[in-house]
């Protein structure tokens, strides 16, 4: 852990505590759920995902195979095995669940009101009922949001209007997960705002080549990819796609620039997943979810392509490039 994200854990109050009050119990072993909508990633996947809570905790004195045993479920994509999933985990008596994404969130709850659960995601848990509110979840249920107050869709639809100044019409991929209905709506609010006609067209499964054929029949300028573990999932394929009908895309995670998209605005993926180790660590401390606030990110991260921009004969403004917090050339 570098000196900054040290210090923000000390100013937090996560790192100075009693050891009398918060000690691990000597010679117990914890028993840590994951449970994630996606498939399982590869092991080249690994760095960027919610899946390194476990070297994360190891960072906080846990052991796999020592003090720490760590069961991760994977629906591959069908939200409809998160239930029994859900009920899985209950059964083999975890101390805490990581629930990734609004639906595992919902199956966890559903499948216990008692069962600690710790989520990370792009949602509102509030308006979704799933906490009373972010100060005080009041509830068995807490976690880590990956953007503040929404969804950073305005900013972001702002910043690929910027770039790709010409595009008036821009297309909206989302998805079916009905999580991603916060997403949606403020996209559409900041479309409207910004006079863009927005073009929503949302993946089935994972049939991205038919999306795809829906957004080039309508001859959109620009391309505006929604923020969900299913497309950084699948991001290689998305982003191959996007370079094939010359579409100029935001995403949400630098990893998705770095793989050949043109641009990317939101937090830190690695520093969100950190957040959440530490809100295990808590929980298996003896601290109950109803009273761990929700965090919200704080520090966003702007990435050009400039290859990509190139490569799309886009000439991405000055200005613009001057403001990223970093540039791929």
């Amino acid at each position: 852990m570098d000196r900054r994200a040290f210090l923000a854990l000390l100013a937090s109050g996560l790192v100075a505590r009693s050891p009398a009050a918060h000690a691990q119990s000597p010679g117990r072993v914890y028993r840590v759920g994951m449970l994630m909508p996606t498939a399982h990633s590869e092991a080249s996947e690994r760095r960027t995902t919610v899946t390194r809570v476990p070297t994360f905790l190891t960072e906080l004195g846990y052991t796999q195979g020592r003090n720490l045993v760590f069961e991760p479920r994977w629906a591959e994509g069908n939200l409809d095995r998160l239930p029994a999933m859900a009920r899985e985990l209950i059964q083999l008596r975890m101390d805490v669940v990581v629930a990734v994404g609004s639906a595992a969130v919902r199956a966890c709850r559903g499948a216990s009101s008692a069962l600690p659960i710790v989520f990370f995601g792009n949602f509102d848990p509030v308006a979704l009922g799933l906490v009373k509110s972010l100060a005080k979840p009041g509830a068995n249920v807490t976690g880590v949001l990956i953007a503040p107050a929404g969804t950073l869709a305005g900013k972001k639809l702002e910043l690929l209007k910027e770039a790709a100044s010409r595009a008036t019409r821009i297309a909206f991929l989302t998805h079916e997960d009905p999580g991603l209905g916060l997403q949606e709506k403020e996209t559409q609010s900041a479309a409207a705002a910004l006079g863009i006609t927005l073009l929503l067209t949302r993946v089935r499964g994972a049939d991205y080549e038919g999306a795809f054929a829906s957004i080039a029949a309508a001859r959109p300028g620009a391309l505006f990819v929604a923020a969900t573990t299913f497309f950084m999932r699948d991001r290689k394929r998305i982003i191959e796609l996007a370079a094939r009908h010359r579409l100029p895309a935001m995403y949400e995670w630098p990893e998705q620039v770095e793989d050949g998209g043109l641009m990317s605005y939101g937090s830190d993926l690695s520093g969100t997943t950190r957040r959440v180790a530490v809100y295990v660590d808590r929980i298996l401390r003896g601290d109950q979810p109803a009273d761990l606030p929700i965090e919200q990110p704080t520090e966003f991260q702007l990435v050009i392509n400039l290859r990509t921009a190139r490569a799309l004969g886009l000439a991405v403004p000055p200005s613009l490039v001057a403001r990223a917090d970093r540039v791929i050339e």
